[in-house]
């Protein structure tokens, strides 16, 4: 149990680092939810601001850390409430942290306000003609490896039926023990490579909206901003792909041990080093990317007289975006790395919800 509770913590670690330096990974034109013109990001006050909330997060942080390990390592406690501890620990700690962004997203607007920095520039909206002529994304014929390897198992599974045990290994601990079984059918022996297609579904997309996102560029300088935005748009294409890929082979090997005898340890160790591997991947991704190509380095000069259209109106919290009049769906995220949708509009709450009931289904599925 100690060593399922320090692997959950490592695996929290950078999550919670993450959250951390969000402030300084948003966009230059963006400051807690809040536009800003982008020579105003580096100033004294904004950059005490920044230093603050990841101060006052990383205490969180390690405070959570503390007692997440203290409850888990000093208690005696099953499995199935490790699992309650970690859900609830994250819980708490995404409203804690959530309602420390409101406090500097309320003080942010108040200096905005104050300085009145729309009245005093030219505001508009940058379009970029040959922003869509760019690659923005990466073809989802790579998907293609992923769904051979699906449907192979499937294939495989099928041939094999005879040879899978009557009682089909659906759980186990950190030891590598079972400790849940399923009877044999063919709805329970389909169940995880029907979970894989679903996923990988989600992950084409994700990579289509990646191409199809609105575009969002610097009014004071268009041309470097579609530069960054095209590189952010790439990296991340990149990453759903090759962690789709990734993902499918782990659980395909997973299927594999219903019909070939595969140590427990082995598939346990694989897909902690994996899972692992993957949010370590999204962290540098995001160092080294920022919201929207921030912290890609491109050399070109802006003027510092014009900024962006203040639509600060339409950002609910400075997180939620309700717009009824914008056609766009998905739209970069203020306060965050990738997309979010447009709540004023009706389809973006049929997607959600029918991606919520199609998960559902497919855990009753599993049942």
């Amino acid at each position: 149990m100690t060593n399922l509770i320090l692997l959950i913590t490592l695996t929290l670690l950078p999550a919670f680092i993450s959250i951390m330096f969000i402030p300084y990974w948003t966009r230059k034109t963006e400051s807690f939810g809040v536009s800003i013109p982008a020579d105003i990001y580096d100033t004294s006050a904004l950059k005490s601001m920044r230093k603050k909330y990841t101060i006052i997060i990383g205490v969180i942080s390690l405070l959570t850390i503390c007692v997440f390990l203290g409850y888990g390592l000093f208690t005696n406690m099953s499995e199935s409430m490790v699992g309650w501890l970690v859900g609830t620990t994250i819980t708490l700690f995404m409203i804690i942290s959530f309602m420390i962004y409101l406090i500097f997203h309320q003080k942010m607007k108040q200096i905005k306000s104050t300085a009145k920095w729309g009245r005093q520039r030219t505001q508009k909206l940058a379009i970029h003609t040959q922003f869509r002529q760019q690659k923005l994304r990466y073809s989802n014929n790579w998907f293609i490896v992923p769904f051979v390897l699906i449907f192979s198992t499937i294939i495989l599974t099928f041939l094999s039926y005879e040879h899978i045990p009557e009682k089909i290994p659906m759980q186990y601990n950190f030891q590598g023990e079972i400790t849940n079984f399923a009877t044999k059918s063919y709805r329970t022996v389909l169940a995880l490579p029907i979970t894989q297609l679903y996923l990988i579904l989600i992950f084409i997309f994700v990579n289509t909206l990646t191409g199809k996102a609105k575009q969002q560029l610097s009014a004071e300088n268009p041309e470097k901003s579609m530069h960054q935005n095209t590189i952010f748009r790439r990296r991340w294409s990149a990453f759903t792909i090759y962690g789709g890929i990734i993902l499918s082979m782990l659980l395909s090997t997973v299927q594999l041990s219903f019909i070939y005898s595969i140590p427990q340890g082995f598939l346990i160790t694989t897909a902690v080093i994996t899972v692992f591997a993957i949010i370590i991947w999204a962290f540098i991704l995001s160092y080294k990317t920022g919201q929207g190509g921030s912290r890609v380095t491109v050399s070109m000069d802006s003027n510092g007289k014009t900024v962006n259209r203040d639509d600060d109106r339409y950002w609910k919290l400075g997180q939620f975006y309700v717009n009824k009049d914008d056609p766009t769906i998905f739209i970069e995220k203020r306060f965050g790395i990738g997309w979010t949708m447009n709540w004023g509009r009706p389809i973006s709450w049929v997607i959600v919800i029918g991606f919520i009931l199609i998960t559902l289904g497919i855990v009753l599925l599993t049942i």
